[in-house]
């Protein structure tokens, strides 16, 4: 495994359900287009996966 990952918000949160935005916050992602990056862990991961379908992730 790679040890941090580079998340990048490509969609809006608007229209999604509390839980996902909630998520997409918790991981530091306020706005379109916003990067962050994070220790690559189990929690993470977790977390990514409930919002795989507004982001975009490259392993560093």
């Amino acid at each position: 495994m790679a040890n941090e990952l580079k998340i990048t918000l490509k969609k809006s949160v608007i229209g999604s359900t509390k839980k996902v935005r909630d998520t997409a916050t918790g991981l530091g992602l306020t706005k379109t287009n916003k990067t962050i990056v994070r220790k690559d862990t189990p929690e993470i991961r977790g977390m990514v996966s409930k919002v795989q379908h507004l982001v975009e992730v490259e392993e560093i």
